[in-house]
């Protein structure tokens, strides 16, 4: 089973989704997500989402500590062992306490980028909390941190694959579900039009990485209805509430999508 849980949310215009504008300039919001990848077996959670102190430095409605939306599940932070985590940015690292258990999951390619020569331009830094990456080097220290290098299986059905692009050591991760294999793409595409229209979202650091990553997102997915964008309000309308009382708050994406 997969969920989406949103935690945030932040009013734009189109125009600031992709490289080069949108003629359109029509409203285009961003939602913030964490997620879920659970069977009888364990529970791993996908990004860690941000806190209550970075909404408001960053300007970002905040609805509610990722933590809730898990205890919505019936998931009990402390109990995670495994936290994936796909790329360094403030809104995919955060909350640096609430999975105190847990081993995290990372690209050596992504630890290299926030940590080296490319934080010393402004441009590339200002997506990353220096407070979230150093929260990482400690868990290094304290041994809570396994590091990937390309792709592998971090559990029976669910597969690490570093694309790159959108950070240096992006990874997505794709998951053998009932109904086939579902790819949470995250931030490979922020939007479900940034891949399908083959226009990338404006933060980058390889724009070849982000055009091939499209492509690898594709063929690992079972179908493009399988792929699940990272920031996209479509995706809480797209998929039914995880349960009655969820609706716009917990998603379930193992279940195919509504037809319209």
């Amino acid at each position: 089973e997969i969920y989406a849980i949103k935690y945030a949310h932040n009013e734009r215009r189109s125009g600031d989704n992709f490289i080069g504008g949108d003629p359109h300039d029509v409203p285009m919001p961003l939602d913030y997500f964490v997620w879920v990848i659970t069977n009888e077996n364990r529970t791993i959670i996908l990004d860690t989402g941000f806190d209550e102190a970075m909404a408001k430095r960053r300007g970002r409605t905040y609805l509610r500590n990722p933590g809730e939306g898990l205890q919505m599940l019936g998931i009990d932070p402390a109990s995670i062992e495994d936290v994936v985590i796909s790329h360094m940015h403030y809104d995919h690292s955060g909350n640096e306490t609430l999975f105190p258990n847990a081993r995290y999951h990372l690209q050596d390619d992504e630890m290299a980028f926030c940590t080296g020569r490319h934080m010393c331009h402004e441009a590339m830094n200002r997506a990353f909390s220096v407070d979230d990456v150093t929260a990482m080097v400690r868990r290094i220290f304290a041994g809570r941190v396994q590091f990937h290098d390309g792709s592998g299986e971090r559990a029976p059905g669910v597969i690490l694959h570093r694309v790159g692009g959108h950070t240096m050591g992006l990874q997505v991760t794709r998951v053998l579900t009932r109904r086939g294999w579902v790819v949470l793409a995250s931030d490979a595409s922020h939007f479900y039009a940034n891949m399908q229209q083959g226009r990338p979202f404006p933060i980058v650091h390889d724009m070849g990485d982000v055009l091939e990553g499209y492509k690898t997102v594709n063929r690992l997915a079972h179908s493009p209805d399988h792929i699940i964008p990272g920031h996209d309000p479509l995706v809480m309308t797209r998929y039914p509430a995880a349960r009655p009382g969820h609706e716009g708050i917990v998603a379930r994406l193992d279940v195919a999508p509504n037809p319209s």
